[in-house]
């Protein structure tokens, strides 16, 4: 019992018995679900599918857990793929073999956008969800000048492998997503960074009167967040074959801070969990194909998505589960304390 008690106080068994729950859903409705096929060599099935798919939120959303962590908010990162996937199409509508130098100019517009925002937060003084809307805004802007308000199709075969095509069986974006996750985690866990920004979630004023040079963490943690938005602009543009300056990444912001919270990482900063933000992006994109596989009409997925992602707050949320606990027990002293005609009584 001791067991079963902790294991439901660990931070993560929330967000798992959520995906497990959706994944016995989709079963139910439909059995092949977890069934993967082999096709010329490549792995394909619902699955896949979801990682797939799931590979552009949670690089963005690694990127928004570091900036929610320092008690940040970065809801410029649509804005940042829509631009990066304009940048490479543009320049591969000049010349299609020039690859590396378009996915180069994409990430070097990611390391500018967040070099803004973190300028304007960390230097300026800025609030952060306002210095972000600026580039929310303009950045869309930029996106949409860039690809001439057109949808420009991209040709380039080496650039259409990134998000569309496979390696060692699996979708080459499923990989970046994984490697991008293993050395985020790796600079979290294996040097100071990930404690210095902790601190700075729990106290920033302290962490400047003990001498850390928080101005300079928060800085380099939104150009993170510009640089994950840029390799997500990148893979998403490879997968849909174009840019849309217009549509790109558009509420991406959201479902990457659906995806921080439903991990566990506390808003008011100091407490982050990579692996939960993992797991919150692979909820999302699950919900969002259960919601269509189980014939939900399109123009209810969100409000689906919201009810499931705001039941799942409030049961992470330990205040909720203190007064869900606390009015059980006062029904069940309640019942034990009266006869049962009385309780039939007061029940009429």
């Amino acid at each position: 019992m001791k067991a079963i008690k902790a294991a439901f106080q660990h931070a993560l068994a929330w967000p798992v018995l959520t995906l497990v729950l959706l994944i016995v859903l989709d079963v139910a409705h439909r059995a092949s679900f977890l069934s993967i096929s082999t096709f010329e060599g490549h792995l394909f099935g619902a699955p896949i599918d979801i990682l797939n798919r799931a590979a552009p939120l949670v690089i963005v959303s690694l990127g928004m857990t570091l900036v929610i962590a320092t008690r940040g908010i970065d809801i410029s990162v649509g804005a940042v793929v829509a631009i990066a996937g304009a940048t490479a199409a543009t320049l591969l509508a000049a010349d299609p073999t020039h690859v590396t130098q378009a996915v180069a100019a994409a990430l070097a517009v990611g390391l500018i956008a967040g070099a803004w925002n973190g300028v304007l937060v960390a230097f300026v003084g800025m609030q952060p969800i306002i210095a972000t809307l600026i580039l929310m805004v303009a950045g869309r802007g930029v996106a949409q000048l860039l690809t001439d308000g057109q949808i420009i199709p991209i040709g380039a075969p080496d650039y259409l492998v990134l998000g569309g095509g496979f390696f060692a069986r699996m979708p080459c974006a499923v990989w970046i997503a994984m490697a991008v996750t293993v050395a985020t985690a790796l600079l979290m866990s294996r040097t100071a960074l990930g404690l210095f920004i902790r601190a700075i979630g729990v106290n920033p004023v302290a962490t400047r009167l003990v001498g850390l040079r928080s101005s300079a963490i928060v800085f380099a943690v939104y150009v993170f967040s510009g640089l994950m938005a840029a390799v997500a602009g990148v893979l998403m543009s490879s997968n849909v074959r174009s840019a849309d300056g217009n549509n790109a990444g558009l509420l991406l912001e959201l479902d990457a801070i659906l995806a921080v919270t439903l991990g566990g990482t506390s808003l008011n900063g100091g407490r982050f969990s990579l692996a939960g933000t993992v797991l919150g992006a692979l909820i999302i994109q699950t919900l969002t194909y259960t919601t269509y596989s189980i014939g939900v009409p399109p123009e209810a997925t969100l409000v689906v998505k919201a009810i499931v992602v705001l039941l799942v707050s409030v049961i992470q949320s330990e205040r909720a589960r203190a007064l869900l606990v606390k009015q059980l027990k006062r029904a069940f002293s309640f019942a034990q304390a009266k006869p049962a005609g009385d309780v039939t009584e007061a029940a009429k």
